[in-house]
């Protein structure tokens, strides 16, 4: 079982099954909803999700028909994304999720539109904390 929260703690979840397919998506719509460089996103049976805590404080965002990304309107943390064409599953970020995740990203997707700064470069030096010289 895997837990999950939002940034302020309001909305609160649990995964029962497994989390599949996951991938960091590089595309520009997931760069927009992140403010980040990619989006790292897995697939979850609908049956095996529940929110737990805070249903009332999630809000969505359709960009396109039938495809919801829903988030806390509270902090504005990205939770889940829906489909109507695909009703047995929806998209959690991975980043949402508290608990240590068994299952591991397949692929980068969406590399030719990565933002041109993001090198994918696991070369660079790694820190516990920030880097040094940041106050």
């Amino acid at each position: 079982m895997y837990t999950g929260s939002c940034l302020c703690g309001g909305v609160q979840l649990a995964i029962t099954g497994k989390i599949s397919d996951i991938i960091h998506c590089h595309c520009s719509l997931c760069r927009k909803s992140t403010g980040s460089a990619f989006a790292t996103n897995g697939f979850v049976n609908t049956s095996d999700f529940t929110v737990t805590q805070g249903q009332e404080l999630l809000n969505h965002f359709a960009l396109r028909s039938g495809r919801q990304r829903h988030f806390c309107r509270i902090c504005a943390s990205p939770v889940y994304s829906s489909n109507t064409a695909d009703p047995a599953r929806i998209r959690i970020r991975l980043g949402i999720i508290d608990s240590e995740i068994a299952e591991k990203p397949i692929s980068h997707n969406f590399v030719t539109s990565k933002a041109s700064w993001d090198s994918l470069d696991i070369n660079l030096p790694q820190y516990e904390a920030h880097e040094p010289g940041r106050k």
